[in-house]
């Protein structure tokens, strides 16, 4: 185990409460008095700039994967656009600060976060495409033998307004398990906590806290380093989920669409490659590219994006799949956004604890929400130059969502 990586990083209690600062502000930066700067700046560099190039913002996750590889490939650059060497951001409110003020203009959100965003503050932005599917999971330490364990410790969560907390929540309800985000928790409690994702893995090291659920790569390397063991796979519970989705300013999409059609083109085509060469996708991902784009190593990515039956065969004797009929993939990538998901994320956002003002959820109709949060017309475009939905492993432009914990 790689205790000197762990011991090297802050504590639980420190990430904890830089998680708590990260949200605080994030609403800031989403209410239009906090925003209002940003939105100035960017409106000043559109003035100043009508033909910015492609900005990409992301977090060193493999959500971000098709913005990553369609920079890699050149995918901008076969449509005549411009494009800057994707910038890495480690905290939320890093990347939406960035995009509020026009440094980036394409990056990759929480879906939970989008509708916090334009329903709950007012932001100004427009969900294109899905970025993935799956991709994340609840790691918890080695001794922990049921959800049950986890009464009166402290889980980890990347943001409130996340499909992680949306799941989290529903497993440990069916555990008998409550949840508080302050004070200790008794036996009967689970205190949940945002943490960046970097820091969740030297906190589980450190038995600072029992879990985390979170994007990859993060629960293969807990895997690797053996501070950790992979209890459920979130794609287990929600068949087929997204969790990252390709974000726009709706300027840019109402302005230059042209322009925004080349972009999701380019992404588009990131995802049906990415398909089809997996290995080719761990090498551009890797630490030591010269793109430099991610941290991680060749062996905890190739856990993630390479298929391997028998470690899903023990995934699926330790109940970290349950599901075994429904075939998912640790990761896999299709950009259509289902009207359906958007509506069932809406009506389970409506009974998901999450912390700060969230009267607002109240009174969203999900059907508007899916309608007006989702610009849908470039990625079919997209998608059908590609092939059509089956070179995404998709039947059409319906479908009906799963959600089970049991």
């Amino acid at each position: 185990m790689t205790l000197k990586l762990i011991d090297s990083c802050c504590g639980a209690a420190a990430s904890a409460l830089a998680g708590r600062r990260q949200f605080l502000k994030l609403s800031s930066l989403f209410t239009m008095a906090g925003a209002l700067p940003l939105l100035q700046a960017g409106r000043a560099a559109r003035a100043a700039e009508p033909d910015a190039p492609v900005r990409i913002g992301y977090l060193p996750i493999t959500d971000a994967t098709p913005l990553l590889v369609a920079h890699h490939n050149g995918l901008f650059e076969k449509r005549g656009l411009q494009v800057e060497k994707p910038r890495r951001f480690r905290s939320w409110s890093q990347i939406v600060e960035a995009f509020l003020s026009g440094q980036v203009n394409v990056v990759h959100l929480l879906m939970p976060m989008t509708i916090w965003s334009r329903y709950g503050s007012k932001s100004p932005a427009k969900v294109v495409a899905w970025n993935h599917m799956e991709g994340s999971c609840l790691t918890v330490r080695p001794d922990i033998a049921s959800l049950a364990d986890l009464g009166g410790t402290t889980v980890a969560i990347p943001f409130w307004y996340s499909v992680h907390n949306i799941v989290l929540q529903a497993m440990l309800r069916e555990a008998g398990l409550e949840f508080i985000s302050d004070g200790e928790p008794t036996k009967q409690q689970v205190k949940l906590v945002v943490m960046s994702p970097g820091d969740m893995l030297p906190a589980l090291g450190t038995k600072r806290i029992s879990g985390y659920i979170v994007a990859e790569p993060f629960n293969a390397k807990a895997e690797e380093l053996g501070v950790g063991k992979v209890w459920r796979f979130t794609g287990d519970v929600w068949h087929n989920h997204a969790c990252c989705v390709v974000t726009m300013h709706e300027r840019d999409l109402q302005e230059r669409p042209e322009w925004s059609q080349k972009v999701v083109d380019a992404l588009v085509e990131a995802q049906a490659w990415t398909r089809g060469h997996r290995e080719e996708t761990v090498k551009i991902l890797e630490r030591g590219n010269p793109a430099d784009y991610t941290p991680h190593e060749h062996s905890t990515l190739a856990r993630v994006l390479l298929a391997s039956p028998e470690r899903d065969a023990e995934y699926a004797r330790s109940g970290a799949i349950r599901h075994t009929g429904w075939n998912e993939r640790r990761i896999d990538f299709q950009p259509y956004p289902f009207p359906s998901y958007t509506e069932k994320l809406v009506e389970l956002l409506k009974t998901t604890y999450v912390l700060g003002e969230n009267a607002f959820l109240k009174d969203l109709d999900p059907a508007f929400v899916a309608r007006d949060l989702v610009e849908e017309r470039y990625v079919r475009k997209a998608i059908e130059a590609q092939g059509g939905p089956a070179a995404f492993g998709i039947a059409g432009y319906t479908r009906t969502e799963t959600f089970s914990v049991a």
